[in-house]
């Protein structure tokens, strides 16, 4: 069994030994929802759950049989978004001005989904009533700071080992997310792969990741319409051999949208999964290992 290191609210699960030179995040998957948000909050359990990357972490846990640690989120992305900058807000939440340093004119926080998301996925308001800016600051002191400081020390722990790293951001997106984008009408997009159209990843690894995923039969799309958040652009820089891939799996592939339970695609697709990451952990080791050497 991994070793499990829990401290609320995100979890590090981590084989007995790392050997791959890969990190695997999921920080969209937490559902641990504090009682204090859910009276808050105007919206029922289940529709706050709509924003949630339901079982991502599950369908990727794979990583951690093949030598690679996987940072995943317990508190849920409709109470704070980890996929942000730190302090993207909207003012119109707040009783009360901002800070200066608060990105307020972001096309996210346009949209309702900054670092405090002021709505659900499908369009509701998240509260009752504005919120004071301390609780936003207390929840990224406590929450968002905190997560990527342990990302980020679990990714520099293997650049320094290996000379280079993977960040593999694990997500999740509605089966209509990409009707709008699908070639030629070609239907369903199984797997979108953001890549930041080149800027935060090698070319070679999202290739070798089409490649395994399109030999499965799936269908796959690179960079449109997701080409990767704020934790893909700000820790990927393939010049100083950090690397950093976002994954977004279609849900209708192994869950029920509506109930959000899992269906009987879910083994489906974590089986293939497993093949992927067994496929490209082994890779980057042997591709990485120049930068390893010459760090010795």
């Amino acid at each position: 069994m991994p070793d499990r290191q829990t401290s609320l609210p995100f979890e590090i699960v981590a084989p007995p030994e790392w050997t791959a030179p890969a990190v695997f995040n999921s920080p969209h998957s937490g559902r641990d929802f504090p009682e204090e948000f859910l009276r808050q909050t105007r919206l029922p359990l289940m529709t706050l759950r709509k924003s949630e990357d339901c079982f991502v972490d599950e369908l990727f846990l794979c990583c951690v049989d093949h030598g690679a640690p996987m940072l995943r989120a317990l508190a849920p992305r409709s109470y704070i978004d980890l996929n942000r900058e730190p302090y993207e807000l909207d003012p119109r939440m707040f009783s009360s001005d901002l800070p200066g340093y608060a990105n307020t004119g972001s096309p996210r926080v346009a949209g309702g989904l900054g670092t405090i998301p002021r709505i659900v996925s499908e369009g509701e308001d998240i509260y009752r009533g504005r919120l004071d800016f301390a609780e936003a600051r207390k929840r990224i002191e406590q929450i968002y700071i905190p997560y990527h400081r342990t990302l980020s020390a679990l990714t520099n722990a293997v650049l320094s080992k290996a000379g280079e790293v993977l960040l593999v951001d694990c997500h999740s997106m509605p089966a209509s997310a990409t009707s709008h984008v699908a070639p030629g009408g070609a239907g369903m997009v199984d797997v979108v792969l953001g890549d930041r159209f080149g800027a935060s990843c090698a070319e070679d690894i999202p290739a070798l990741v089409e490649e395994r995923l399109q030999h499965h039969g799936l269908k796959v799309l690179r960079n449109k319409p997701y080409a990767g958040g704020f934790i893909t652009q700000n820790y990927g820089a393939p010049h100083r051999g950090q690397h950093a891939l976002q994954i977004e799996i279609n849900r209708s592939l192994y869950m029920n949208e509506t109930s959000l339970q899992k269906t009987s695609g879910f083994d489906a697709v974590k089986a293939v999964l497993d093949d992927v990451v067994r496929t490209l952990l082994p890779y980057l080791e042997e591709r990485f290992r120049p930068a390893r050497l010459a760090a010795e």
